[in-house]
């Protein structure tokens, strides 16, 4: 018998195997209609499914090879705890930062919270400091 756990977590696995397969569709139909984002930097939550997306094209041009590894995946009740690596090559702007086709590696700690068998909101801490070092460019001497 599945748990409440074990099913959250097969719908993050699908989740992310969609993300994969850049079907960004099939992702935003497994979001709440009232999904929540919570990012880091900013100071309230986002609302709605087209915010995740918005969010998740900008990374996909910025990054258009990115590839995404789950190493760890936990859930407990309504909670799925996810550890990710993301690496790819820098060749389209991102943040204001033009294309440096740089390779990147940096990781992310994703906790999600699921409601009726849909992604109802998510806490992100990508390390966006490693990111964005890997991609400036170099400082004048």
């Amino acid at each position: 018998m599945n748990t409440a756990p074990e099913k959250n977590m097969a719908l993050l696995r699908t989740a992310y195997q969609h993300l994969r397969s850049r079907d960004l569709d099939a992702c935003v139909a497994l979001l709440a209609e009232d999904f929540i984002a919570n990012l880091p930097g900013v100071p309230d939550p986002l609302h709605g499914p087209e915010i995740w997306k918005l969010g998740t094209q900008a990374m996909l041009e910025g990054f258009p090879d990115l590839q995404i590894t789950v190493e760890d995946m936990f859930g407990d009740g309504d909670k799925v705890a996810v550890r990710v690596h993301f690496r790819g090559t820098h060749q389209g702007t991102f943040q204001g930062v033009a294309a440096t086709h740089q390779p990147v590696s940096f990781r992310s700690i994703e906790l999600y919270r699921v409601e009726n068998e849909r992604i109802a909101e998510e806490w992100v801490a990508p390390d966006m400091i490693s990111l964005m070092q890997q991609i400036s460019p170099p400082s004048p001497s």
